[in-house]
């Protein structure tokens, strides 16, 4: 397999210098999609029978962290369309084969809250409704989609995802925002649309860890819960712009001196060096914790062991902590940088309105991961698809 972290690391210097520009016209340059394309990004976690590489998803989110160091909204974009070809392995093979038969290049969106509507009709579904925020969805040929399945008497009888190729779905550029404003998170609009039974998955059973597509696609790495993998995806790019802002904070103030309290270099205020110390502690905890509960889960996987609850619910708690602790990090080097930090397009406050951009994603929402967590300590039931 290529190291796909050294191809792209040759990429970093470009697409941090592209960093501000993404940030003012709201989009990753078709260079640079094409440029991560290449180094084999987006297929880490896609199956080798359809040209991927099956990586351990630690390695995976290594890689989109050291993007996010550099840009908040390419990293996020990475992130989003790189898991995706992992959910697609769960669906049906003859899915797989519809998005990947002919280029096992071809990305993947998704809107995963179950807004839309699927009807029962001959042969599959009749799909309508409208998803805001399809990170990354103009890039793609294909969407996955969350659906209420409406019974024979108006109610909801099911939720799932669907499979919809680029031809079924409109795109509403609507996202114009304060953070991760190059992600391209826009609106997708689909009326009254076929869906074959194929496209489809429960997300009950895919909570499970049993699907169709773990009958073709028997490695560990589909062994793996939907909950940890995707909720780890928009943790991980949270992660990696506030480590990224990190370092060039520390650049960026070391030989600063003070026109204010006192004169003097910051990098001899105690207040700074305390500063330093808490916000470097919170996002190597963050790292640690994320890889840490990752790899285990990778590891029952691999020795062909059930994920044990705890730990599933381990993975939520530490995931939901770790944007947290980023966002509390972030804060604490936006508020002692200075006024200077306060001017549009500095790297310092881009990184504040990332950060904060991505924290606020529902998997990134921190009470209801805990309390998940909490009832799961008291040996209570716990149901969610998150987990």
């Amino acid at each position: 397999m290529p190291d796909v972290l050294d191809n792209v690391r040759e990429l970093l210097p470009d697409i941090a210098s592209r960093a501000a520009r993404i940030d003012e016209t709201r989009r990753v340059p078709d260079e640079i999609v094409a440029g991560l394309t290449a180094t084999g990004v987006f297929r880490m976690l896609q199956p080798r029978r359809h040209g991927g590489h099956e990586t351990d998803p630690v390695r995976y989110y290594e890689v989109i962290r050291a993007i996010s160091e550099v840009c908040g909204s390419t990293g996020w974009v990475t992130s989003v369309l790189g898991v995706h070809p992992w959910h697609l392995a769960l669906f049906d093979d003859r899915a797989q084969r519809d998005v990947w038969g002919e280029d096992p290049d071809v990305l993947v969106c998704s809107a995963y809250a179950p807004v839309g509507q699927l009807t029962p009709v001959d042969g599959g579904y009749e799909l309508s409704g409208t998803w805001m925020f399809s990170s990354g969805c103009e890039y793609a040929s294909w969407a996955l989609l969350g659906v209420v399945v409406v019974g024979s008497e108006g109610r909801p009888v099911d939720f799932m995802t669907v499979l919809v190729p680029r031809a079924d779905y409109a795109i509403d550029d609507v996202w114009n925002v304060l953070g991760m404003r190059g992600t391209r998170s826009n609106r997708i609009v689909v009326d009254r649309v076929f869906v074959p039974e194929h496209r489809v998955v429960r997300n009950y059973e895919t909570a499970n860890l049993r699907g169709p597509g773990q009958k073709v696609n028997s490695g560990p790495l589909y062994r793996l819960p939907f909950g940890a993998m995707f909720a780890t995806t928009v943790a991980v790019p949270v992660v990696g712009v506030v480590a990224g802002c990190y370092e060039q904070y520390l650049a960026s103030m070391r030989e600063r001196v003070r026109l204010s309290l006192g004169g003097g270099r910051f990098a001899d205020d105690p207040f700074a060096q305390v500063t330093v110390g808490r916000a470097s502690s919170e996002v190597d905890a963050a790292v640690l914790q994320l890889n840490h509960n990752m790899q285990q889960m990778w590891e029952h996987a691999v020795a062909g062991r059930e994920i044990p609850m705890m730990l599933r619910l381990r993975a939520r708690r530490d995931q939901v902590r770790a944007t947290e602790r980023a966002v509390e990090a972030m804060d604490m080097l936006f508020r002692t940088a200075g006024a200077s930090s306060l001017y549009l397009g500095n790297i310092i406050e881009r990184a504040w309105r990332d950060a904060h951009a991505g924290s606020v994603h529902v998997a990134n929402e921190s009470e209801r991961a805990l309390a998940l967590y909490g009832r799961g300590a008291f040996g209570l039931p716990v149901e969610d698809n998150l987990i």
